[in-house]
């Protein structure tokens, strides 16, 4: 997915881009990069790696490289950003936060009229310098930002660092969000909230979906106004969002919270404990124990010291096993008991293998799994959630597959909750990882937690529901 950060300030920016774009580190793997600008230097640019390592093992010494009062940075799953032009609209800093579905077709149209691609990456177009291409065709910012909403399909919300400010543009139907924060002498922009607090930022407020704004030091101008229809993700809520982090003013683990609560209240299983997969499960572990009744524990702790976060290689096996190393099983706390463990979803399902596996060997009684989400029936055709490249990586669909002998069949009613497709799927899932229970949340359920219209809520991976 990515998250991005931009801060300007009266006095020196760079500290606070710093930790604020590192605070976004959860949501991304592959690529980060920071622009500042000064007006006696102009734009200074750095993009590091970030596949084997983190954000601040590689910007933490080029610090002294960056001044100025404005800058922007972003922690990427795709390309390398920021993207630096020199236009016509002036010279800009560009990062995105996108996922472009149609980019072959953008890019033939853009040679055949003469435009010309620089930043190649792994040999295919970079998304974000595309998005800028098509920013540069407007007669102001504004203009060619709406170009890009008109043009491409999937999602984008960007941060501009010019040489008057920074511009904030929301994703059109706002499925990746946007917040501001403020304090006495600066303002920040961010894709999460949780960079905020301890830069002494407060919320200042939420972009709305397409809206665009323009920040100085000074405070925030509309430039375009929102959209009244909104598809924000509903999985940042079960799983990218860290936990102190708001979406539309709803906090992330507030949510988590109460679809562990709902569930643990109508649950009629009967069990010892329950415990979180570290580390999205555990807010709704939390909820279902008091919803339920019966006590926490950790039986699960993930080794912090040298696995903060997963960076992703490319390679499956090695991405199974970095998920399988940063997870450790408590003997003392599983041996003869009953236990419930709450996680945010099942992909495909190679690690719930190998969890549910470890547990029973370490002397477990009985394994129950509830989910906070639906069963992933459909890809992501918006923000690239997870880093499947084909539907039949969902273990969904391979299910679906066995049964109907085509991935693609029956999918509305393998969908619905309680249906004898979904029930037989379900238990299918149970059967093959040999569980004692399988449960996942509902639809339903998902909504009425976070609280906000079902309209206003992308549940396409779990219904197929939103439109292109």
């Amino acid at each position: 997915m990515g998250g991005f950060f931009g801060t300007i300030s009266k006095k020196s920016c760079k500290a606070d881009l710093f930790y604020g774009t590192d605070y976004n580190s959860h949501l991304g793997t592959r690529r980060a990069g920071m622009a500042t600008y000064d007006e006696e230097v102009g734009i200074v640019r750095k993009i590091h790696s970030l596949e084997s390592t983190y954000f601040r093992t590689k910007f933490e010494k080029e610090l002294p490289r960056f001044s100025g009062n404005s800058g922007i940075g972003v922690i990427s799953d795709t390309d390398p950003q920021p993207i630096v032009f020199n236009s016509r609209l002036g010279k800009f800093a560009i990062v995105t936060v996108a996922k472009i579905t149609n980019i072959d077709e953008l890019e033939k149209d853009l040679l055949s009229r003469g435009r010309h691609f620089a930043e190649l990456s792994s040999g295919k177009t970079n998304q974000t310098e595309l998005v800028g291409l098509l920013i540069n065709e407007g007669k102001d910012f504004v203009e060619g930002i709406e170009n890009v909403y008109h043009n491409i399909k999937g999602s984008c919300s960007m941060l501009i660092l010019t040489e008057s400010g920074i511009i904030a543009a929301r994703d059109r139907l706002g499925r990746t969000p946007i917040v501001v924060g403020k304090k006495e002498d600066a303002y920040a922009v961010s894709s999460e909230s949780t960079a905020f607090p301890n830069l002494d930022y407060e919320i200042d407020r939420f972009v709305g979906p397409g809206e665009i704004i323009h920040i100085t030091a000074n405070g925030v101008t509309q430039l375009r106004k929102p959209e009244k229809e909104m598809q924000i993700c509903s999985f940042l809520w079960v799983y990218y969002g860290f936990p102190t982090s708001c979406y539309e003013g709803i906090n992330v683990e507030e949510v988590r919270f109460k679809c562990g609560e709902k569930m643990g209240h109508a649950d009629l299983s009967e069990v010892d404990c329950v415990c979180g997969i570290p580390d999205s499960g555990v807010g709704m572990a939390l909820g279902y124990a008091e919803g339920k009744g019966v006590p926490y524990h950790r039986a699960i702790s993930k080794y912090t010291p040298t696995w903060p976060r997963s960076f992703t290689p490319s390679d499956q096996s090695m991405r199974s096993l970095v998920a399988k190393m940063k997870l450790i099983p408590n003997r003392a706390m599983l041996e003869g008991k009953r236990l419930l463990f709450c996680d945010d979803s099942i992909v495909r399902g190679t690690q719930l293998r190998d969890n549910v596996k470890v547990l029973f060997d370490y002397g477990a009684k009985e394994v129950h799994i509830r989910i906070a989400c639906p069963p992933l029936i459909y890809g992501c055709p918006f923000i690239g959630f997870t880093a499947s490249k084909s539907d039949m990586e969902l273990i969904t669909r391979r299910i679906i597959n066995d049964f109907e002998g085509d991935p693609d069949k029956n999918l509305k009613e393998y969908a619905t909750t309680g249906s004898p497709c979904y029930c037989r799927m379900v238990e299918e899932i149970r059967r093959r990882f040999g569980l004692t229970s399988l449960q996942f949340n509902t639809i339903e359920t998902l909504i009425e937690a976070i609280g906000l219209p079902k309209e206003k809520v992308c549940t396409h991976c779990f219904d197929g529901s939103s439109h292109f």
